[in-house]
């Protein structure tokens, strides 16, 4: 069975995002075996550099990945899809790989290093989102492409 993997910076803090994480996952996992990692957050420090902070979230996201992985870097610089151009993404992407894996940043977002590392960049939406509120869309698009993968009522 194909895998989908989203590796995130900390721990969600709004309790109605991290149900509607915990819905998504769920439902997601009636079509692919899904897994959720959360890496440790780097603390800001007062005089911390931003790109300092980034680069080693970066790091521990790396540590969710092997070479073998289709790396997805989710961020506003990246490619848009409408929903069915996703689902028929995601479809040809696991025809050719064994784990997508879906890489999100904190805050302060991915740094550059891990955006360039990564076969591919997404972007949501050309609005702003929280990174804790792009986490639970992101789920509900990856469940979205799935129902329209099988021809499902969900997708309107």
């Amino acid at each position: 069975m194909a895998k989908i993997k989203i590796v995130v910076v900390g721990r969600t803090k709004e309790g109605f995002l991290r149900k509607g994480e915990a819905f998504y996952l769920e439902r997601l996992k009636r079509y692919i075996t899904a897994e959720w990692m959360e890496v440790k957050p780097s603390k800001i420090r007062k005089g911390s550099r931003e790109s300092d902070i980034m680069a080693e979230e970066g790091r521990a996201i790396e540590t969710g990945i092997t070479k073998r992985d289709h790396v997805i870097a989710m961020d506003p610089s990246g490619k848009m899809y409408d929903s069915p151009g996703l689902a028929e993404r995601i479809n040809k992407l696991l025809s050719s790989t064994d784990r997508l894996v879906f890489i999100t940043g904190g805050p302060l977002g991915l740094s550059r290093q891990a955006i360039s590392s990564a076969h591919e960049v997404l972007s949501l939406s050309p609005l702003t989102f929280t990174h804790e509120m792009a986490r639970l869309v992101l789920l509900e698009q990856l469940y979205r492409a799935f129902t329209i993968m099988r021809g499902e009522k969900y997708h309107k």
